[in-house]
């Protein structure tokens, strides 16, 4: 019997003849009680219909938002103030659930599903939740109708509402588009959805089937004004038109009809308002315990100077980018335009520029960058447009005042960088709008710069197409134990484990068992534990790759008992090893290119300066070493936010070790070559040991630190892909010296939060011992990164350093909100 692991396609499969086109979304935003209403002049069924729509969210964590409700909110869907999605009839006493899921990702698209049938006999198949085409099934509150129930939905002439939860309170922040309710059929999501045959990421498609009495379908493509005619046209046969309410669609800061939409397609004429996709926003969720408000779908920001600071959704390393930043509230001309790194900013200071990648434009005509501050063009203020043009091809960024150009302000940017603004300090009031193209550019775009919109970013190496999906380089399975060890038993992945080798990295969930590391290079049937300092041995238990995964050959012991649940990882490399002489040791290489890692063996020769090849033709950023035959030597690690003479030690809690010169021998590690001291870690003599070698690809892994900030609206840490995989370890810091190294993925936890963990350095079962419960040491994977979402020292304790390794489940051009 085979075993599935996450599944690279979600949700229900299709296939499209073309790439289905939607022109616009409408933007929610509860300052100005944004909504849409409609009375129907007959009852419609009250038992059974569908809503169907697409949302992508602006604000979290702070009031319960309202998505579709009737009668004054006595029967609604919405967001919970929790995050968590919410469906009741009357009051909530006829029928209450709530999705232990949380919806908390405001940078990408959810597509959500609410399908009711009363008349089923069976409770749980009478309301039926989807998101991005997968089925919800778990929730913490649970109350379904009783059977033939009628709710007020469809019921007249009771004022039904989008986008908001009663007539004056609740109202929705975001985006919202392509909603469908149909009125007599319960549907599941292949009547409004797909899974891309290229990237397997769910896909809008046109529903084209009856819509029944009462049923509608808005787009909100026509903006030529805000009637119930052209904003809230119903574009279904039943011409069921909706009032759009405090909605604008003048030109300017203030126009809610938006090309933010979750089918990018066109081409960029640098006007902006043309081409369509996910465009970025400010993020809210980089600002950690910063105070300030954000509106507008997260193109409008204020607060004071020293909670300023902020970021926005997506990020660059390569193209040339434009965008505006209106100064709407400038009063000591401390306000900053600029760009700076993922890792800015790490606190409340706010001062863009202060830090080496972080470059600003000030309001007072300095330019900013590594605390430097000189002289640059004119001064701006209140009501300025300032334009941004970042060459990320050329590293160079220059800025714009109501379009003239003041000049190269910067060159030799070589970061990934995300768009910013900030401030030098001070307590006074400042507020800024952005626009990264969703709506027309105040002056065109410099010839070749494009809007910043997930349409516009480059076609990723890995995740753009059926062949290169992200699972096809890493992928985690999970299994049950069945106690056969007399049949081979197949472990299906999506890694290709025979041609291409690679590394399997298995543990126990529910018992205490060590950590088992196999590889293609030492041979499959031999083991290394990283919970200990044990020589490599063989395995009680035979492991063969295949094409789809991993077979048990032989006893299957410690992977495989009932009635115990487990868990493995997999990294695919370069198939057979190879003879590498980049360096003075010779070692033996399978290495992959294509996803930056590579298994390497090698046999010590004790002398310092001594080399050894990993194959990667890129620089490593993370170094894992095991010694083979020796059983007194930790697991070593490296990584590049340490300094070449810093380590940190995989089997155990310890904070970052100084002064390890003997090594690295001082080196930082080169495209070609890791340079070895005489630390029998990693160079005794004649001691054989093995390296896993890892080399961040845009759009599929990401390697480096963050700052905890020890509050439950932790950290954000931008990765430029949905995660799969983090590990994650306090390297310096108060907890540093007792925090385990945790262990998350997205197939023990296939929505967030992400709460179940296992610690590299523990044979512990998951969330046992001092790894955490369920409520500790927690994240959010999401569209563009993960969020801490605890206090705890393992994961967010404050001013403590972590460093993490992550890898992707899609890229963020394909990502959907998770």
């Amino acid at each position: 019997m085979a075993f599935s692991p996450r599944r690279l396609m979600r949700g229900a499969s299709g296939a499209s003849t073309a790439q289905y086109q939607i022109a616009r979304s409408l933007r929610f935003n509860s300052a100005d009680s944004t909504s849409l209403s409609r009375s129907n002049a007959s009852a419609g069924n009250r038992k059974t219909w569908t809503l169907s729509t697409w949302i992508k969210r602006s604000t979290v964590g702070v009031a319960a938002e309202g998505i579709y409700s009737v009668n004054n909110g006595e029967d609604q869907i919405r967001f919970t103030s929790t995050d968590s999605l919410q469906l009741g009839f009357n009051n909530f006493s006829s029928a209450n659930l709530i999705t232990t899921q949380v919806f908390r990702d405001v940078s990408a698209w959810y597509h959500i599903i609410i399908a009711i049938d009363t008349t089923q006999a069976t409770s749980t198949n009478r309301v039926k939740i989807y998101v991005n085409g997968s089925q919800v099934t778990s929730f913490s509150t649970s109350t379904y109708p009783n059977q033939d129930f009628q709710s007020n939905f469809n019921f007249s002439p009771d004022i039904h509402r989008i986008g908001s939860g009663t007539n004056t309170t609740l109202y929705l922040n975001g985006y919202q588009t392509e909603v469908n309710v149909i009125v007599g059929q319960a549907l599941t999501p292949s009547s409004f959805g797909e899974t891309d045959a290229s990237t397997g990421v769910w896909k809008p498609k046109r529903y084209l089937d009856t819509y029944g009495t009462n049923g509608f379908y808005l787009n909100f493509s026509d903006n030529s004004n805000t009637t119930a005619a052209t904003l809230g046209k119903d574009y279904s046969s039943n011409a069921s038109n909706w009032t759009p309410n405090n909605f604008s669609v003048t030109a300017g800061a203030g126009n809610d009809s938006l090309v933010d939409v979750p089918t990018p397609y066109g081409e960029d004429t640098g006007a902006g308002g043309t081409v369509r996709g996910n465009y970025a926003t400010f993020n809210p969720l980089r600002s950690g315990t910063l105070a300030r408000t954000f509106t507008n779908g997260n193109l409008a920001v204020a607060g004071d100077a020293s909670n300023f600071a902020t970021t926005a959704t997506i990020g660059v390393s390569s193209g040339k980018w434009y965008w505006e930043v209106t100064a709407t509230l400038v009063t000591d001309n401390r306000f900053i335009v600029g760009v700076a790194d993922s890792t800015w900013p790490t606190s409340g200071s706010g001062d863009l520029g202060d830090s080496t990648y972080s470059y600003g434009y000030i309001a007072d005509g300095r330019k900013y960058n590594n605390g430097s501050t000189p002289a640059y063009g004119a001064t701006y203020t209140t009501n300025d447009i300032i334009g941004v043009a970042l060459n990320m091809d050329a590293g160079t960024l220059t800025f714009y005042k109501n379009g003239t150009s003041q000049g190269q302000a910067f060159s030799g940017i070589t970061q990934q960088m995300l768009p910013a603004i900030g401030s030098t300090g001070g307590t006074a009031s400042e507020s800024a709008v952005i626009n990264f193209g969703q709506r027309p550019f105040a002056y065109t775009a410099p010839s070749g710069f494009k809007a910043l919109c997930t349409q516009n970013l480059p076609t990723p190496t890995i995740g753009a197409t059926s062949a290169t999906l992200a699972g096809k380089f890493f992928d985690t399975s999970i299994w049950a134990g069945n106690d056969d060890n007399v049949n081979p038993r197949l472990i299906t992945s999506n890694v290709d484990l025979a041609s291409g080798g690679g590394l399997i990295w298995a543990k126990g969930r529910d018992l205490a068992v060590s950590h088992y590391l196999v590889d293609s290079v030492r041979g499959y049937t031999k083991y290394l534990a990283t919970n200990g300092t044990a020589a490599e041995d063989t395995a009680n238990f035979g492991i063969a790759g295949t094409t789809n995964g991993f077979t048990f050959t032989t006893s299957s012991g410690s992977l495989n008992q009932s009635p115990y649940n487990y868990v493995g990882w997999q990294w695919k490399a370069g198939g057979t090893a190879v003879t590498n002489t980049s360096g003075s040791i010779t070692s033996s290489v399978s290495a992959s290119t294509t996803s930056g890692f590579s298994v390497v063996t090698y046999t010590g020769n004790g002398t310092a300066g001594a080399t050894i090849g990993h194959g990667l033709g890129a620089t490593p950023a993370f170094l894992i070493f095991k010694s083979r035959s020796r059983t007194t030597n930790d697991w070593k690690v490296w990584c590049n936010s340490l300094t070449n003479t810093e380590a940190l030690f995989l089997n155990l809690t310890n904070a970052k070790a100084t002064g390890q010169s003997a090594f690295l021998n001082s080196t930082t590690p080169t495209s070609s070559v890791i340079t070895l001291g005489t630390d029998s870690d990693v160079n005794f003599t004649s001691a054989t040991y093995v390296a896993y070698c890892f080399a961040p690809v845009a759009g599929y892994s990401a390697m480096g630190s963050y700052t905890g900030n020890g509050n439950a609206n932790g950290t954000f840490v931008y990765t430029g892909f949905r995660p799969a995989f983090i590990l994650v370890k306090a390297s310096s810091g108060g907890s540093a010296a007792s925090a385990n190294w945790l262990i998350l993925d997205d197939a023990r936890n296939t929505s967030n939060e992400v709460n179940n963990k296992l610690a590299a350095n523990l044979s512990t079962a998951e969330n046992g011992g001092t790894i955490g419960t369920s409520t500790q040491n927690n994240y959010d994977f999401l569209s563009n990164g993960f969020k801490a979402r605890t206090t705890n020292g393992s994961s967010n304790e404050s001013g403590t350093t972590f460093i993490y390794m992550a890898f992707a489940e899609n890229p963020f051009k394909y990502s959907l909100a998770r």
